[in-house]
């Protein structure tokens, strides 16, 4: 994965949600704030059991259900925060957005691992060809999927004693 640098932003994560919780007539609870302060930390991917894990192990004292994290999860996508970046093993893997810059993937089908990327020369030919159409393109997504160098190595064999004969 990339570091990308943060961009500068004039909210916090945590007021944006409390803001879409209003919205919604709910309130930011403290265990809400927990996995927000969480998600936002760090910007990598993770899927939903991964977070619920992190959550367990915190120091904080305050317990985080696992129910709370999946309901607050499909809050944070709604609201925009967060997003759902691809399905591996099964699992829905997500990334925050917010306060980073636009960037795409390349995605292992094999083993699931996710290679960020920033290409100027993607968003331009999006840019025209959305120009051609008189489309207005306000963001991208783009997910490439295929094999990691890891993945296509071809499997290290073992000789067999007869073959060292």
């Amino acid at each position: 994965m990339l570091n990308f640098e943060s961009l500068e932003i004039s909210v916090s994560p945590t007021e944006k949600f409390r803001e879409y919780l209003a919205t919604k007539g709910k309130r930011l609870t403290q265990e809400r704030e927990l996995i927000v302060a969480e998600v936002f930390s760090s910007h990598e991917h993770f899927d939903a059991e991964q977070l619920v894990e992190r959550m367990s192990v915190q120091k904080t004292g305050r317990r985080v259900s696992r129910s709370t994290v999946y309901r607050t999860l499909g809050w944070l996508e709604e609201s925009g925060l967060l997003r759902k970046v691809a399905r591996t093993n099964d699992r829905d893997v997500y990334e925050h957005d917010y306060g980073y810059p636009q960037h795409d993937h390349f995605i292992c089908k094999s083993c699931g691992e996710l290679f960020e990327f920033q290409n100027e020369d993607i968003a331009k030919i999006l840019e025209k060809l959305a120009d051609d159409i008189n489309f207005r393109m306000n963001e991208h997504r783009l997910e490439v999927y295929g094999i990691c160098e890891e993945c296509s190595r071809p499997p290290q064999r073992r000789h067999k004693k007869l073959d060292l004969i």
